[in-house]
């Protein structure tokens, strides 16, 4: 008699699990069978959610089910990313990460409520965005790296540099031109992008580092003068400006990103079909033009390719945040 039960549990257990994986399966042929949740960690109205609403569309087009945005921001990114981590990992609820949320922030906050590397599943690199380093022209007198460095050099801690704030990808990059280029800058943290624009177009700074698209116009205009921008080629709104490592600063050569994850174990099946619809959606001639617009360039990488994209950032940011003493509370 205790056979025959033991034998009917394992049965039943066994049954159990047939199902559930019969209903995984199922619910991922499905998919997407209902509208998908896009999670944006920042306010509206910024680069990043410029892009995740650009991707919305065309991701829902590709899927033939709506992709709605949603705004989480608060905390760097920290409080939707967290969002995103502890949603069900069943395709719905996919979330905007960015250099900072997911490549930053892990090097430079001890007590992030998720591990970027455990809690999510990456998708895709959507876009990548160059930074630039900029000078005022009435503060500093070079218009080219070489005399920047070289003027540096010779007056260790004369110059200023205006970050959006501990631990944001302009401090980062500020620090890593520092140690790439043995220069002695001083770091003038503020509280967001804004405020450090303005002065540095006021002149109460030296040197800017910012991502592109907001900088553009001011160096067009010929208020702030480019000395180089960090992504592989050079820009076509701004051909004469060097990349850094065409100017010997390698290391500052990456670009900033925002791409696309899902909380972690997404089935694969379902992870295959969001991998093909972003590629569908950075080949897109419409989302090239606009993101173009902005001096950025669509990605549509692989979820493995990202992944390791992602791996590489948070450990390059924790050499720049262990030599530069960078810790946010």
């Amino acid at each position: 008699m205790q056979d025959r039960r033991a034998l009917l549990k394992v049965c039943a257990a066994a049954a159990l699990t047939a199902s559930v994986f019969s209903g995984a399966a199922v619910a991922a042929d499905n998919y997407p069978s209902k509208p998908i949740r896009l999670v944006v960690p920042f306010p509206a109205g910024g680069t990043t959610d410029l892009v995740g609403r650009l991707y919305a569309d065309k991701l829902g087009q590709a899927l033939g089910q709506t992709v709605v945005v949603e705004n989480k921001g608060g905390a760097g990114g920290s409080i939707g990313s967290s969002y995103v981590a502890s949603a069900a990992p069943d395709g719905y609820t996919l979330g905007l990460a960015t250099v900072s949320t997911h490549g930053i922030n892990p090097a430079v906050y001890p007590k992030l409520p998720f591990d970027v590397l455990k809690d999510f599943t990456p998708i895709s690199n959507l876009a990548a965005v160059p930074n630039i380093m900029t000078v005022n022209p009435n503060r500093v007198a070079a218009r080219n790296m070489a005399d920047f460095v070289k003027a540096a050099k010779a007056e260790p801690g004369k110059y200023t540099y205006a970050s959006a704030g501990n631990g944001s990808v302009s401090h980062m990059m500020g620090e890593l031109f520092k140690s790439a280029s043995g220069t002695d800058l001083m770091h003038v943290p503020y509280r967001g992008v804004g405020p450090a624009l303005n002065d540095a177009l006021a002149g109460q700074v030296d040197v800017m580092y910012d991502n592109l698209p907001s900088t553009l116009p001011h160096v067009q205009a010929g208020k702030l003068i480019a000395l180089a921008v960090a992504t592989p080629k050079r820009v076509a709104a701004l051909p004469d400006v060097p990349t850094f490592a065409e100017v010997g600063l390698a290391p500052v050569n990456d670009p900033s990103w925002f791409g696309l994850v899902a909380p972690a174990k997404l089935p694969k099946e379902i992870l295959d079909k969001l991998s093909a619809a972003v590629k569908q959606a950075a080949a897109d001639p419409a989302v090239k033009e606009r993101l173009v617009s902005l001096g950025a360039e669509p990605v549509g990488n692989s979820p493995d390719a990202f992944a390791k994209q992602i791996a590489d950032e948070v450990e390059k940011n924790k050499r720049i945040a262990q030599t530069a003493n960078i810790k946010v509370d």
